[in-house]
């Protein structure tokens, strides 16, 4: 099954801490997941973060949740344990615990009022509360990402060639290839329709080059220009090569790489975008959130 939104989760979490153990949020893990049900790849999931598993997050918060309304407590550092009053509400046998249920406890109703939550639609509504904060800010990143490299890529498609050589060029420089802006200038500065080829420092000494090769294209990228691509690295002795394209490849080019023993990366036109927003090329910073946690060594007694 798929990983539970968190407030699902509240109910079995109290359940487990009923025996009146401390517990860290880890060590609740793999009970509540074998209780859930879920299989390996489930709590395997990632958040779109990169830097948590989704079912941990999740936990962690229906525990932060409970403890807002009073049912948990935390004693001691990292672990927590069930209140007298979340015994009282598991002898109340409920079928679900969740925002709705929690707004019955006065703490509860002041933690609302201090995030002064709104929402305009019963639709909103219902995304709303089957997320967890954190689920919410970084969903609305990538909803604002996506819609930056898609326009971030129709306005390079949008370019003239030159413009698309000098882009290639600063994005490279930006990811450590090239040396200077100069140098990699210099070496991919022959021009041709629509796209550009030469070859590149792949680090600042100079120890082994890159032959590049770009296409401003909307038509898909098949095997044969990557035949062409290969067959160009061999006359060049040349042992990597990055293809990119405003476009995308074929399976049939994908599948090719793979197979011959010269390394060839494929840049498709999403990959481009990405790697220009990762690196700051043709964006800038607009507004960013410091989104920070307790540093509990900070409280640690000497």
């Amino acid at each position: 099954m798929a990983v539970p939104e968190f407030q699902s989760i509240m109910l079995p979490l109290l359940k487990l801490l009923k025996d009146g153990q401390e517990r860290t949020v880890g060590g609740a893990i793999d009970p509540l997941a074998e209780t859930l049900k879920l299989s390996e790849e489930d709590k395997k999931e990632i958040l779109p973060s990169g830097k948590q598993k989704r079912f941990n997050n999740r936990v962690a918060w229906a525990k932060a949740y409970l403890g807002m309304a009073g049912l948990v407590e935390t004693p001691t550092r990292g672990k927590y344990k069930i209140t007298q009053r979340g015994l009282d509400v598991l002898k109340q046998n409920p079928e679900r615990i969740d925002r709705k249920f929690l707004e019955k406890f006065s703490e509860f109703q002041e933690f609302q009022k201090r995030t002064k939550r709104k929402t305009s639609s019963n639709e909103e509504i219902g995304k709303v509360d089957s997320e967890n904060p954190e689920e919410t800010l970084g969903n609305a990143y990538q909803e604002l990402r996506d819609n930056l490299a898609r326009d971030l890529l129709d306005k390079v498609k949008q370019s003239p060639p030159d413009f698309f050589e000098r882009l290639v060029v600063d994005l490279l420089v930006k990811m450590g290839y090239g040396g200077s802006i100069q140098d990699a200038g210099r070496a991919i500065g022959r021009s041709g329709d629509e796209g550009i080829d030469g070859v590149i420092k792949e680090d600042r000494l100079g120890l082994d080059v890159i032959y590049i090769q770009a296409k401003r294209w909307e038509a898909t990228v098949g095997r044969p220009e990557i035949q062409k691509f290969a067959g160009a690295l061999q006359g060049q002795s040349a042992k990597k090569g990055i293809f990119i394209t405003t476009s995308n490849f074929s399976r049939e080019a994908r599948g090719f790489v793979d197979k011959i023993e010269v390394k060839i990366v494929l840049i498709d036109g999403e990959q481009l975008a990405e790697f220009m927003i990762d690196h700051n090329v043709g964006v800038s910073p607009f507004v960013s959130y410091d989104v920070k946690k307790i540093d509990w060594d900070y409280f640690e007694e000497e």
